[in-house]
């Protein structure tokens, strides 16, 4: 044979198994055609008076993570919702991008079928996407408007409509015919219902468009390539155009070998030269897992051609790589579509490094290689701290914190500055979650500097992980390179954590090392804190311990908590030790005597204050108040004396 390609092993020749028969049909791209003669429908387009967009992409918008991952049917209310409410151009233009709404021939379908009861919304939707996506209008989606025009009344409409069809090359379809029909009959329109039955009629003959294709596809289908089959196919003297070719290639979608085949022999036989259309058709046919190998033999032919993979063939294909966990192949999709110039959003890379996050096996080289594909070409190439965001969430859902520093690497080799509150916030995951040693290597990848927050977050998610020393040992390495209000910070927190494990002691000796080796000066509420639970936790002597230190810090001592200690429970010589450590020339050491003696009486302690008041010294003994308190009106002065 004069084609090389016909030798081509079909693999699995009779393809129409079950599995194979649930595989769907790709959105049909239809051509760019003059659209005057839709135009010319005055009354069709009077309503929305919309013209086209200047760069009819951008309303398409590009961005599979949106395409992929929202419902069709949250699409599908969004759109209604954007023409039910706008009216000027520029504001559904704006919305639609807002919302990276994705314009396929499947959502056109979907939409029209969502607004049969709204039909000037339908009219205004089909109007515009006439004019900004007229390529994605296929038979389906012009037999859905019709069938909005002919049952809600917008006869001539109706009519203008079916001319356009013709001039297109669509037929009526049954089903349309049936309900319009219903509907002419109720009202009595007999004249109307032999016109819509003779349009239908003349539809439907065999060298229709769509007659046609379906006899080309059954000739394709129902036998093994040979020169027989390809005899059949002249013998039809079929004049074949890119909006007939991508209709055949959506019809052979479940034989992808046989589309390939197809393909091939269009061109090869002088039938059709391809167009970037037919290209992008025969790829969503072949962008599968089991013809994958003619997929990039197609796209690589299509751009040697000077023809750029369409937006919509990278969300279907990317769509279907990724349900079969074909990673690899993905990032290759991927790379290639941002070799083009029609390239994939920000919002683009950040899906696909997610997906790679959550993937069965985690594969670095495959996420470097996607964020340099982005950094090399694609929205400026800047890499943000929502990206890796959403990528350390992803890699957290699966368990997988500890990749969290390469990932880091990697985006930080290809230009990526994580801001303080982005390190910060991977430090907090990393030593919450006990990945003592990824929280020591993100010192590393930062460079052996990290900032205050980093610090703090470092400490405080040990701290969380109940791994108080290695907080301890961080606190201790920050004091050595900052200094200010956020050790201080850091240091309250952390004796916070000590405290809350009732470890107030070991909090203490750790303020004693910090305050002598590293010439730490603590706050004053910090003071308060740690002595509050030290007396709490039966720690008063360190308690005590801590009231000079305050002192020598400029603090005034601090009382309260002494005072309802002792007198609930402490003894005697507690009062006299606490009212040595508080008694300065600065501080009239009667008044905390007073106080302790007042607390005592008020707890009904009177033996712990008769045990105080034969230790105090002479002058607080016979001082004028402390006698009050003990013999009222100076009775018995003389032998409280003795």
């Amino acid at each position: 044979m004069r084609h090389s390609w016909r030798f081509l092993l079909l693999r699995s020749r009779h393809l129409r198994s079950n599995s194979l028969s649930h595989f769907p049909h790709f959105p049909s791209v239809q051509s760019a055609p003059n659209l005057s003669s839709v135009r010319h429908v005055s009354s069709f387009f009077a309503s929305s008076q919309l013209t086209s967009f200047a760069n009819p992409s951008a309303a398409r918008g590009y961005t599979s993570e949106a395409a992929i991952e929202l419902k069709d049917s949250d699409h599908m209310a969004l759109v209604g919702d954007i023409f039910s409410k706008f009216e000027d151009l520029s504001d559904i233009r704006r919305e639609i991008e807002l919302h990276n709404v994705a314009i396929t021939h499947d959502l056109i379908l979907k939409v029209l079928k969502g607004l049969d009861a709204s039909p000037d919304v339908a009219r205004k939707f089909f109007g515009w996407v006439s004019d900004s996506n007229g390529e994605r209008l296929s038979s389906k989606s012009y037999n859905s408007m019709l069938r909005i025009l002919g049952f809600n009344g917008f006869d001539q409409e109706f009519w203008d409509l079916i001319e356009v069809m013709t001039r297109k090359g669509y037929g009526v379809s049954k089903g349309v015919r049936d309900k319009v029909l219903e509907k002419f009959e109720k009202e009595g329109r007999n004249s109307d219902m032999e016109k819509l039955r003779g349009v239908f009629a003349s539809g439907s003959i065999d060298k229709s468009l769509e007659k046609m294709c379906a006899r080309i596809c059954r000739i394709v289908q129902n036998e093994a390539w040979s020169e027989e089959v390809e005899g059949k196919l002249r013998e039809l003297n079929f004049e074949f155009s890119s909006d007939s070719v991508i209709m055949m290639l959506e019809n052979l979608a479940a034989e992808p070998s046989k589309a390939f085949i197809f393909f091939k022999w269009l061109e090869e036989s002088g039938c059709i030269e391809h167009d970037k259309r037919t290209f992008n058709a025969v790829a969503r046919v072949l962008g599968r897992e089991d013809s994958v190998d003619k997929f990039w033999k197609v796209v690589d032919e299509m751009r040697a051609a000077g023809y750029e993979l369409e937006k919509d063939t990278y969300t279907i294909v990317l769509k279907r790589f990724l349900d079969r966990k074909m990673i690899k192949e993905s990032v290759n999709l991927y790379e290639f579509a941002m070799g083009g110039s029609d390239k994939p959003s920000a919002q683009d890379c950040t899906f696909l490094l997610k997906k790679i996050a959550v993937s069965k096996s985690f594969d670095l080289a495959l996420f470097s290689r996607v964020v340099n594909a982005f950094y090399e070409g694609g929205d400026g190439g800047v890499l943000t701290d929502t990206m890796l965001s959403a990528v350390v969430k992803s890699l957290a859902s699966v368990s997988r914190l500890g990749k969290c520093n390469k990932v880091l690497k990697a985006m930080k080799e290809n230009g990526y500055v994580p801001s303080s509150s982005m390190q910060s916030k991977i430090a907090f995951q990393l030593s919450s979650s006990g990945r003592k040693k990824q929280a020591d290597d993100l010192i590393k990848v930062s460079g052996n500097n990290p900032d205050h927050q980093t610090w703090m977050s470092l400490i405080e998610g040990h701290c969380v992980a109940g791994d108080l020393e290695k907080a301890s040992e961080y606190f201790k390495e920050m004091v050595k390179k900052e200094e200010g209000a956020s050790v201080t910070n850091a240091f309250e927190s952390l004796v916070s954590y000590y405290c809350r494990r009732n470890r107030a002691i070991d909090a203490s000796k750790l303020m004693h090392d910090c305050i002598s080796g590293d010439n730490l000066k603590p706050r004053h509420s910090t003071y308060k804190l740690l002595i509050s639970k030290l007396l709490v936790q039966g720690g008063f002597k360190d308690a005590l311990g801590l009231l000079s230190v305050m002192k020598s810090h400029g603090f005034p001592p601090f009382l309260d908590p002494f005072v309802e200690y002792i007198s609930k429970s402490g003894t005697g010589g507690d009062a006299v030790a606490f009212s040595k450590a508080v008694t300065s020339k600065r501080f009239p050491s009667a008044s905390v005597y007073i106080r302790l003696f007042e607390a005592f009486f008020e707890a009904r302690r009177r033996k712990e204050a008769q045990e105080f008041l034969s230790k105090c010294p002479k002058h607080i003994r016979d001082h004028a108040d402390v006698l009050n308190l003990f013999c009222p009106k100076s009775k018995g002065r003389v032998a409280v004396s003795s």
